[in-house]
């Protein structure tokens, strides 16, 4: 039995935010000034982290450089200057909660707050209803966003759902009932796999959850193969899988998930090899694996978090060895703090290649550096030169259209590129290969006078 394994003391989970995290008592490792900066622009991006993460994974010797510090607590840099001075001044002039809340959504509306055509253009309909909570971009994949699962243990300075937890209901995914979800699956023969996401579904008390995977078994969808959980839980709150009132019925019903006949891959995300080295994060990783599952992990490269190289190959040998599949290697979406997170796609592409020269070839399960853009998944491949001129290369990994997928394609070198957006094609093309057809999908999807897509 669990307790008799890791011990019978569960460990309570304590959140802190913008109104508490004053409390935390390593919190005046931070000066005054650095603090009230945390507080202003926490009106903006949203902060929770925990107990955990605070007393386990943060060196406050090192603070704010430390990564994991910069991972979970806002910092002024996290703001254009003119968005923070905004900020600054309403709350220095004492406005009311209802202009405060005003001048942070107008803030909001300026960062991107959906990428790729999220909101726009991945929301699948069945039956003339519009899914709100759910995603359906590539053919063989859905998500689904519980509802119950739109918050997280602790939350991502980076994070590219930032949306989800700033309070803009327009914003948010989240679908309560499954009764659609499995309609729609029935009707989609093509889908093979279900991805949970959120928000994170592993913040939904098992109880919860196991309905939704309940009422997924018992519909007997024989197509889908796969049930993938996209999660931080490991990284933030292993405890989820250890000491949890509802650990061991969590563990049941991913068992459940196994026998049923299907793969149970826990999408897993590690941004720095610090999440990996506490005890309850192996334990916790050594439980779910032991029942069968896959653990796949995944992160972001990040300025000021993980961009160096050593960093990634420290990273993916520490989950290698704790029995995890290493598989995305991100770029920053394109929103929120992207101008304090981002490196550019070439800095990118040689972080990737320096780490992957360090790893054999058992790490070698990763791929990136990925862009996830409104046409698919894109990877850098690197550069090419042909005579005295460089182009930059690149490739689907997934598309709208799967037979994108593994087709290279190049664009004129660009040292300062970040996103597809800023790059240009090669060779004189006036277009990338795909763009007509991506306009023709959307166009297809919806009326006719829905605008033509750019990216």
């Amino acid at each position: 039995m669990l307790k008799e394994t890791i011990g019978s003391n569960a460990v309570n989970y304590i959140a802190y935010s913008q109104h508490n995290f004053k409390q935390i008592p390593q919190i005046d490792k931070l000066s005054e000034e650095q603090q009230n900066e945390i507080f202003i622009v926490s009106h903006v991006l949203p902060f929770k982290t925990n107990n955990y993460v605070v007393n386990e994974l943060i060196n406050w010797d090192n603070v704010p450089e430390d990564p994991i510090f910069t991972l979970t607590f806002p910092r002024k840099e996290m703001l254009l200057p003119e968005h923070y001075n905004k900020m600054k001044n309403a709350l220095e002039n004492n406005l009311t909660k209802d202009e405060i809340k005003k001048i942070a959504n107008e803030i909001r509306t300026e960062l991107n707050p959906h990428p790729a055509g999220q909101l726009e253009h991945n929301v699948p309909m069945i039956e003339g209803q519009k899914l709100t909570g759910m995603q359906h971009k590539y053919r063989e994949t859905v998500l689904f966003f519980p509802s119950q699962g739109q918050t997280c243990h602790a939350y991502c300075t980076f994070c590219f759902r930032w949306p989800q937890f700033v309070g803009m209901d327009e914003w948010k995914f989240g679908m309560r009932e499954t009764e659609l979800l499995i309609k729609y699956l029935q009707k989609h023969t093509e889908v093979t796999d279900l991805l949970f996401t959120g928000g994170d579904p592993m913040v939904m008390k098992n109880k919860i959850f196991s309905n939704y995977i309940n009422a997924i078994i018992e519909a007997d969808i024989t197509h889908l193969q796969t049930i993938r959980i996209g999660t931080k839980a490991l990284g933030y709150w292993p405890y989820k899988f250890l000491t949890d009132e509802d650990s061991e019925d969590t563990l049941k019903t991913f068992k459940k998930i196994i026998d049923s006949g299907r793969n149970l891959s826990i999408m897993a995300h590690f941004n720095h090899p610090v999440e990996l080295d506490t005890k309850a994060v192996k334990d916790a990783i050594e439980r779910i694996t032991s029942i069968g599952a896959q653990i796949r992990t995944q992160s972001p490269v990040m300025q000021n978090i993980n961009a160096d190289p050593n960093v990634w190959a420290e990273m993916w040998r520490k989950q290698v060895n704790l029995n995890c599949v290493p598989y995305y290697m991100f770029i920053a979406r394109d929103t929120g703090a992207q101008h304090y997170f981002k490196v550019t796609l070439l800095e990118a592409w040689d972080i990737f290649r320096q780490a992957y020269q360090q790893v054999s070839g058992i790490c070698r399960t990763v791929r990136g550096p990925s862009m996830s853009a409104m046409p698919g998944k894109i990877q850098m491949l690197g550069v090419n030169e042909t005579g005295e001129k460089k182009f930059l290369v690149f490739r689907f990994l997934q598309g709208r259209n799967p037979n994108w997928a593994a087709r290279p394609f190049f664009a004129e070198y660009n040292k300062d590129a970040v996103w597809l957006d800023d790059l240009k094609p090669a060779f004189g093309n006036s277009k990338f290969f795909f763009e007509d057809e991506l306009n023709e999908i959307f166009e297809s999807e919806h009326s006719s006078t829905q605008e033509s897509v750019t990216f």
